[in-house]
């Protein structure tokens, strides 16, 4: 997992519970890194999901509900660093639709080796799009918020509803219509 995502994780709790909280889940956890992370580097997945777990338990926040609100703020890292992607699209549906063949692509092209979910769509209309998430990371939470901050940055609204696919959210079915 490339490092922004670790850095930007870390920036969020220091802001919301204080640089305490950073220090007791880095603490808590069993890291090859030692929570030492740069921006560019590569990391294992079981060090975010080992941070997430101790933030959760300290917190009494899912990790789903940490997962979205971290990719909140996340768009607003790919808003400042990758405008030109965003300023790509005038609708949130055409950008949702192209995170397969036109986003991910792009993110490859900064970072070769990033592990990114696939999404495929099965159904896009101007006002609906049906999508299947699959990760072995099972992340839809994050996708979740990253497609609430897409509406919100084209000033659009919609009722995005997820289905598990599996028990452990490895496939999930997002359907999403654009109010």
């Amino acid at each position: 997992m490339k490092g922004i995502v670790f850095t930007e994780f870390l920036d969020l709790v220091e802001d919301k519970f204080g640089i305490e909280m950073v220090d007791k889940i880095i603490t808590s956890s069993n890291l090859k890194s030692e929570g030492v992370y740069t921006s560019v580097g590569t990391y294992e997945f079981s060090e975010m999901l080992q941070l997430l777990t101790h933030l959760s338990e300290n917190t009494n926040i899912s990790i789903d509900d940490l997962l979205q609100v971290y990719a909140e703020h996340f768009f607003s890292v790919i808003k400042r660093s990758y405008s030109g992607i965003l300023n790509m699209y005038t609708d949130p549906i055409e950008m949702l639709a192209s995170i397969e063949n036109h986003i991910h692509v792009e993110v490859r092209k900064i970072y070769p080796d990033a592990e990114l979910p696939t999404f495929n769509v099965l159904e896009k209309t101007s006002k609906k799009l049906v999508l299947i998430y699959k990760s072995s990371r099972a992340m839809h939470a994050f996708g979740l918020g990253l497609m609430n901050k897409t509406f919100e940055h084209f000033n659009e609204t919609a009722t995005i509803e997820f289905e598990k696919l599996n028990d452990v959210a490895t496939e999930v079915k997002f359907i999403i219509n654009k109010n």
